[in-house]
């Protein structure tokens, strides 16, 4: 049931229980079996009217409270998402099942290459649920939110000064966006877009160059752009364009639904639902007594052979839209600008001290032990889903300690007592930032410590100790974190892969601050007008992913499964991409209590 997310954090689940003893050389066929995952379920008893008037309850995995942002442009975390995700994060656009736009959803779309326009027609039926009708002015309002000079959203990026205006706009020397117009004024429904040019991305649900969502105008027009990610129309009372409406925010615990009446598809038939917040450290026994229908969120690999043999369940998933990374502070965001700027005296600025922390861990061997074919060591920093874009023959980081302590040798880090210093002589202390989870998770970061220690560095724990989640990821989001080196985060990705709104000069998601002349010309290449050719743009795409290994300001984690447990009472469950739209109108119950 997964929405076409917009870039966001993983929320801090748990990742996997280890203690490893020090590998000099990891094995690249070190990954259990993946295991082949239906993408649908649906239980084969009919549905209970009864059962339907009563509640669906859903699990959301997370190890931190949510912190109740509803607004796709404003929220950046995946737990977010998915706790408000029954009020269809207002997408604009269907598509199928390889993410590309169809006609269909909230709106159509029409892109033209001679004119460089997209054409944005909303459907007549399309309302608010609050019963108000969904205007042009949403659609353009969304950009207004995105790009305000004073906004809260971390979605904004490069790409988006491609549209006429934007620029000016984001930079506060215009009031409107001048490449956004309505043929039929505000209250119509149709909104046209004009770009320097078309792109290749702008098929694809998800893009960099266009954002996805509707923005309720008249519902948060009072409420400066400054102050919504505060107010109460975001976080108590927001309304939505999907299957439900929201009844009730507890906050950080929870949320609740109902069918909303207004809603232009298929009409919701389970009266209730209700999402809560589970403790990564409680999903199986939670799931053994029978308290959640469908745990979703970023459950552990390690509970996975637990949960897969649970009677009353059965496990749907597909290859996820996310990744997990290290990352390395280079810099810092100037404020004034809004750009990335590396920093070449920054004390993680020696590629080879980056290199050497990433050989020194043993991801192979993590995932050999305890992924149990759902998560397995990440060899770029693009997940297998993209099939086409996606570099199969990248080593990324195997282990090799000898090689990691030669590159440290190489670039002047030499032992004095029992740490190394830096190549001036002066003492190194590296801070990694990493938020308290699971007791598997917590293992893990103190592992990561562990093997770098052996190294001869002199890395300790951000604050000393594991973070609060949310307070881990304020801390990595600091326009200049002196207290944070290195961190290990995850990207739920949108569905189409075009990385600058992660890796961009403009990107509030770019927290390492890396900005290369390269980095920036491959980013463009793949929407330049040659990328219309897939194989070309698959080279630029590839040529990115070595040319970040190569540097590794990020360098890749983990891949995983995107799996959930669903209950054998619910009917018409899905994770399909085509399903996006409907994926909660199609839930049925066939029995009263979850079995």
């Amino acid at each position: 049931m997964k929405k076409r997310h917009k870039l966001a954090m993983l929320g801090s689940a748990a990742l996997l229980a280890l203690t490893l003893a020090a590998c000099s050389n990891g094995s690249d066929d070190a990954t259990a079996k993946t295991p082949k995952l239906p993408q649908t379920y649906s239980a084969s008893a009919k549905a209970s009217p009864k059962a339907n008037d009563g509640t669906l309850k859903i699990g959301e995995v997370s190890a931190s409270p949510f912190t109740g942002i509803s607004d796709p442009i404003l929220a950046s975390t995946s737990t977010d998402a998915d706790v408000f995700s029954p009020g269809g994060q207002n997408n604009l656009f269907a598509t199928d099942n390889n993410y590309k736009i169809v006609d269909g959803g909230l709106a159509n779309l029409k892109l033209d290459k001679k004119a460089n326009t997209a054409t944005v027609t909303l459907r007549n039926n399309a309302k608010w649920s609050n019963g108000s009708p969904v205007t042009a002015k949403d659609v353009e309002y969304a950009y207004e939110v995105l790009a305000n000079p004073d906004t809260k959203s971390q979605q904004y990026n490069d790409d988006l000064e491609n549209i006429k205006g934007m620029k000016a706009y984001h930079e506060g020397k215009a009031d409107t966006i001048s490449g956004i117009t309505y043929p039929d004024g505000e209250n119509g429904k149709k909104v046209v877009i004009h770009f320097d040019r078309v792109t290749p991305a702008m098929q694809y649900a998800g893009n960099t160059f266009m954002w996805g969502s509707v923005e309720p105008y008249e519902h948060l027009k009072d409420v400066k752009i400054a102050d919504l990610v505060s107010s109460d129309k975001v976080r108590k009372d927001p309304i939505f364009t999907g299957a439900y409406k929201l009844d009730k925010v507890v906050d950080g615990e929870s949320t609740s639904w109902s069918p909303n009446k207004y809603y232009w598809g298929k009409k919701a038939k389970i009266k209730h639902i209700n999402i809560q917040i589970v403790s990564p450290s409680n999903v199986t026994a939670a799931l053994k007594a029978k308290k959640y229908d469908v745990m979703q969120g970023q459950e552990a690999s390690a509970d996975y052979p637990k949960i897969s043999k649970l009677s009353d369940y059965t496990v749907v998933g597909k290859p996820a839209l996310a990744y997990y990374y290290f990352g390395f502070n280079l810099g810092h965001l100037d404020t004034k600008t809004g750009k990335q700027v590396t920093d070449k005296n920054k004390k993680m600025s020696n590629k080879n001290l980056r290199q050497a922390m990433m050989y020194a861990i043993d991801q192979d061997e993590v995932a050999k032990k305890f992924g149990n074919g759902v998560e397995w060591r990440a060899n770029t920093l693009l997940p297998p889903v993209f099939k086409n874009l996606y570099d199969k023959n990248a080593k990324g980081f195997p282990a090799d300690t000898d090689k990691a302590n030669k590159l440290l040798d190489d670039a002047g880090y030499k032992k004095k007592g029992k740490w190394r210093v830096q190549p001036n002589g002066k003492p190194l202390v590296i801070n990694y930032a990493a938020p308290t989870g699971s007791d598997s998770r917590n293992a893990a970061n103190k592992y990561y410590v562990q093997q770098w220690r052996k190294l001869g560095l002199n890395v300790k724990f951000t604050s000393g100790k594991l973070m609060e989640g949310n307070s881990y990821i304020s801390a990595i989001q600091q326009p200049n974190a002196k207290n944070v080196d290195v961190w290990r985060g995850g990207w739920t990705l949108s569905s189409e892969p075009t990385p600058t709104g992660l890796y961009g000069q403009s990107s509030p998601f770019n927290m390492g601050h890396f900005v290369s002349k390269e980095n920036t010309k491959l980013l463009n290449n793949m929407n330049n007008d040659k990328a219309w050719n897939e194989k070309y743009r698959a080279k630029q795409f590839k040529d990115w992913q070595v040319y970040m290994n190569k540097e590794t300001a990020y360098a890749p984690s983990t891949f995983q499964l995107d799996w959930q447990p669903v209950n054998k009472r619910v009917k018409g469950y899905s994770v399909k991409p085509a399903d996006a739209d409907n994926s909660f109108s199609n839930l049925e119950l066939t029995q009263e209590n979850t079995k």
